[in-house]
């Protein structure tokens, strides 16, 4: 005989509206636990559930929080991740300004980028709805998204932070990090100059998400230059003002710094994570892979902001990778060894938790 949570699941797909709600609502709490019982039939109960995420937004909001979950099983993240047609309908839904869900499709597009094969995202189009005022192409879609719907500004029910995660994942790929650093088309704009504004944004994810995108997509290392120019994607004070608190600094290194470094209120704090600081720090690192990009750091007086920041966060992570930078920036450009900063420690991808040995919350699997 089937058992109880067997019948419940069986319900999934019943005709009737109430039964829907109630059956997906009561699974919620074991979709975490006990993930076997959505695997039966050849993922049958996963299908269905992949249908109705299209049903009455009281019944989505449970189906999609159920598929959010069951997403960190990596046979049903195969199964949501690969199917064509659902992930169409995801990135449909979620466009939508008035889309009840959207926060909640956010997360679960974040976690089916944990499957590699999500890049493909970059090829999709659909037309964008007139309110969002857009393109058609869907990552030029998402980023606008991302930068429009920042506190409900876009749909009322959703900031969007999620997607921050969702960059940080596709980054991992170079087809997406040559995405973020070229000028789109339709506005001119390079998409990563939209997300360095929220180095500094009240939201935890956003801040957290934007970092590591921006840290993955410094791997290309072709695109240092634009990075580096105030012309172009000027990073240097995005990744900086974050790790800076209310210290002084003598005269002569404050005067020599990026002026929107200089005379900062006393009130100024450093980011509250250090794992986002960390973060930054290594961007740094991995920008002072060319000569061009040290001695621009050195001229800019990076290294007393480092040596504060050494000083005064508490975090083994953040302190070693302050010692790497600090290695590369002090070294003497003569001998080639001593200023290469891969002999200093490499830096990874943001794809397998590498701050301190855990997981980081933007490369963890979200559950509701």
């Amino acid at each position: 005989m089937p058992t109880e949570l067997e019948e419940l699941v069986g319900f999934i797909a019943d005709p009737r509206p109430d039964i829907r709600v109630l059956s997906t609502k009561h699974l919620l709490p074991f979709s975490t636990s006990e993930t076997a019982i959505f695997k039966v039939d050849d993922l049958k109960p996963v299908k269905n559930l992949k249908l109705l995420i299209k049903d009455h937004p009281d019944i989505a909001e449970h189906v999609i929080s159920l598929l959010i979950n069951l997403s960190a099983d990596q046979v049903i993240l195969e199964s949501l991740a690969t199917d064509e047609k659902f992930l169409n309908e995801v990135l449909r839904q979620i466009v939508i300004p008035t889309e009840p869900n959207a926060n909640l499709l956010s997360m679960l597009l974040a976690n089916l980028a944990k499957w590699d094969s999500l890049k493909r995202i970059l090829d999709k189009k659909q037309q964008a709805p007139d309110e969002l005022g857009s393109h058609d192409v869907v990552m030029n879609q998402l980023v606008d998204l991302f930068v429009k719907g920042a506190d409900g500004a876009y749909n009322k029910n959703a900031d969007f932070d999620h997607l921050a995660y969702l960059f940080a994942d596709l980054t991992k790929h170079a087809e997406i990090r040559h995405y973020f650093v070229r000028k789109q088309e339709y506005d001119g704009i390079v998409p990563l100059t939209k997300l360095k504004v929220f180095t500094e944004y009240k939201s935890d994810v956003r801040r957290k998400g934007v970092a590591s995108t921006i840290k993955n997509v410094a791997f290309d290392i072709p695109s240092h230059p634009l990075f580096l120019s105030e012309d172009d994607i000027d990073i240097l004070p995005y990744i900086l003002l974050p790790i800076m608190g209310n210290e002084e600094y003598d005269e002569e290194e404050m005067m020599s710094m990026l002026p929107d470094l200089q005379l900062l209120p006393p009130d100024k704090q450093r980011d509250a994570d250090p794992n986002i600081i960390q973060t930054h720090v290594e961007t740094l690192l991995l920008l002072s892979s060319t000569r061009e990009g040290r001695e621009q750091m050195r001229n800019v007086k990076v290294y007393p902001i480092i040596r504060e920041t050494h000083l005064r966060v508490d975090s083994e992570g953040v302190r070693d990778a302050c010692e790497r930078l600090v290695q590369v920036l002090m070294r003497d450009e003569a001998d080639p060894d001593k200023a290469d900063p891969e002999k200093a420690g490499r830096v990874k991808e943001i794809e397998d938790g590498d701050h301190d040995g855990s997981e980081d919350d933007d490369d963890q699997i979200i559950e509701v």
